[in-house]
């Protein structure tokens, strides 16, 4: 039985799909008298039917080593196109961990969205979105696997822009769908040009080309460049990085699996990606360039957001920029255990952020306050979530930052301290979060919000407990090293970041009212950090303007030239036709001795040309 199921993972991505289509009834308003739950419970279904075949073949694969699968789909003449997957015990892990985050955001979003009229739209978005995830991280193609990264951009679009009367919601969405547009098309350039160089989009094909790979030094730029721009553009990085805190004007639902899943599974193609980058140095800098960009400049903007949901966000490009300097380091296996860590830390946080907006209709920190008296089990969930993030031992976060500062202190120190002042950051950061939300009394929006209701309670218990117990999966994976490499001293700077952290967030003076400096460099740096070093406006005044100008140079030359010369031609033609109908005779002779003249002259023309 262990074999059929295994022969047939190849369901696993499908079922997402799958629930889509027999939802489609009541998420098109068809069917209405039943209500939108039926759509809700088939989705549900779906992902639960996708977590147990995934851990029934993880039991399997775990024993057994990886196995390859080719499930032929279409052959037509010397096409021939297939549904390859690659089984390994890694791929399995991380599809797992997307799947069941997604089940839980499932059940969470039926108690968050319980009232919402369009919940069957909803789930069914949700469940696009869990085929196409799968389908990327089970994929051993290349090409099936950018085809399902488009297809995993269309649906963070929809699910943005879900509310879309809003529009500020529109707004978000089209932002994130554009931004990603971006990096996808240069990525697109990479599917190209791999085809053509490697004549395989297999990555195991990749990984063997790589190694006798001949290639210009230009040609190997412009190639790594472009494999990295869309992991760029779907993980938030610097220069792509502005779609992610827009994102959060969509359902917290949407946005535990957008700070989770999708970052996790753009930074995972990037990891698998990373033997073929190699060729090229330049693409290896450029991903600890825009790596530490992001690490740094994120986690300074994030102590400067009042938005809930934003300072948060903020916090995972941080974090993924950390994966990023990881894979330019060439040490992937730092990178996966920052995404494993990562992905289900911010998932609990942003359950417990959920419910405190789903309870007050609020998510400005500063009209928030004495949360902790009036929903415990959720400021135990946002504690054990940011412990479980930054540097606490013995939680996994920690054990995959420590195993950064210990691999990069080597060879990158300088790498190393950006490890360690992020974590100091995010410490600070989510102590200052956690003043603000949950210390203090109670607020006008607070005073008498209840706790989140038991289907948005249990994901969050559920999801504490596997936080606190994540180290001894980390162990079981062998994605921790043994105790004789752990250093003392990696384990002091990692304590004292966090420490430094705490403290500073502990006695920095913050205000409700957000009353801005008497200083006036102060004001500049609240304001610089505030509106994220105005990278939007320097877009607006360097890449949209120059877009802008072109657009209307290439209108002007569209309306005044070429539609000037055929009108031309035109006009013309009109009044020589005018002009010759006067000159009309009705003699045949005539009309033949003119086509003869202009027979012959065209004739000697071109002997003429041809002399």
């Amino acid at each position: 039985m262990m074999q059929s199921l295994i022969q047939l993972s190849w369901l696993i991505p499908i079922y997402g799909f799958l629930g889509v289509l027999l939802s489609l009834p009541w998420s098109t308003g068809m069917v209405q008298r039943t209500g939108p739950r039926p759509a809700v419970y088939i989705n549900l279904f779906m992902t639960a039917i996708a977590f147990i075949h995934g851990t029934f073949v993880f039991m399997g694969i775990w024993n057994v080593g990886g196995i390859e699968l080719q499930v032929p789909w279409l052959q037509v003449a010397d096409l021939s196109l297939s549904f390859d997957l690659d089984l390994s015990v890694l791929n399995l892990g991380v599809m797992e961990l997307s799947t069941g985050l997604t089940l839980l955001a499932q059940i969470y979003g039926l108690g968050y969205m319980e009232k919402e009229w369009a919940l069957a739209r909803f789930f069914s978005l949700m469940g696009f979105f869990e085929g196409a995830v799968n389908g990327v991280l089970l994929s051993s193609s290349f090409f099936l696997a950018y085809f399902l990264l488009e297809t995993l951009t269309l649906s963070t679009y929809l699910i943005v822009g879900f509310w879309y009367a809003q529009p500020l919601v529109v707004k978000a969405a089209r932002d994130a769908f554009l931004t990603k547009r971006v990096g996808d098309i240069l990525l697109l350039m990479g599917v190209l040009g791999l085809s053509s160089w490697a004549g395989d989009l297999h990555y195991n094909e990749m990984y063997e080309w790589v190694k006798h790979a001949d290639l210009q030094p230009l040609a190997a730029t412009l190639l790594g460049l472009a494999l990295i721009a869309g992991p760029t553009g779907k993980c938030a990085q610097f220069p792509l990085h502005l779609w992610l805190d827009e994102a959060m004007e969509g359902p917290s639902p949407a946005s535990i699996l957008r700070n989770s899943v999708v970052v996790t599974c753009g930074a995972y193609v990037l990891i698998k990606l990373q033997p073929v980058v190699v060729v090229s140095p330049v693409a290896l800098t450029a991903l600890i360039a825009i790596g530490t960009t992001t690490a740094v400049g994120a986690s300074l903007v994030a102590i400067a957001q009042v938005d809930l949901k934003r300072a948060l966000s903020y916090s995972t490009s941080a974090y993924i920029g950390l994966v990023f300097i990881a894979v330019g380091a060439e040490w992937p296996g730092v990178a996966i255990g920052l995404l494993f860590t990562h992905a289900v830390a911010k998932a609990l946080m942003f359950m417990s952020t959920g419910a405190i907006i789903n309870n007050t209709s609020c998510q400005n920190m500063t009209e928030l306050g004495g949360i902790w008296s009036r929903m415990p089990a959720t400021t135990i969930a946002f504690v054990v979530g940011g412990a479980g993030m930054v540097g606490v031992l013995p939680l996994g976060g920690f054990w995959s930052l420590q195993l950064g500062v210990d691999f990069l202190r080597r060879e990158h120190p300088v790498l190393a301290g950006i490890f360690l002042l992020v974590n100091a950051l995010t410490v600070f950061n989510l102590v200052r979060v956690f003043r603000l939300v949950f210390l203090g009394k109670p607020t006008p929006k607070t005073r008498r919000s209840p706790e989140a209701n038991w289907l948005m309670s249990t994901p969050m218990i559920a999801l504490s407990i596997f936080v606190v117990l994540l180290p001894f999966c980390l162990m079981h994976m062998s994605l921790l090293p043994p105790l004789r490499y752990w250093h003392p001293w990696v384990f002091g700077a990692l304590i004292a970041s966090g420490v430094l952290g705490l403290v500073l967030g502990c006695t920095a003076t913050l205000s409700r009212s957000l009353l801005r400096s008497t200083q006036r460099s102060m004001r500049v740096m609240q304001d610089l950090l505030a509106n994220d070093f105005y990278t939007e406006e320097l877009y607006r005044v360097t890449v949209v303007f120059v877009v802008r100008q072109f657009s209307r140079i290439v209108s002007w030359f569209d309306r005044y030239v070429v539609d000037g010369a055929v009108n031309l031609v035109g006009m013309v033609s009109l009044m020589s036709g005018e002009g010759l109908k006067y000159s009309i005779s009705g003699q045949s002779q005539g009309y033949i001795f003119t086509i003869v003249v202009g027979v012959s002259l065209l004739g000697f023309l071109m002997t003429w040309a041809m002399w």
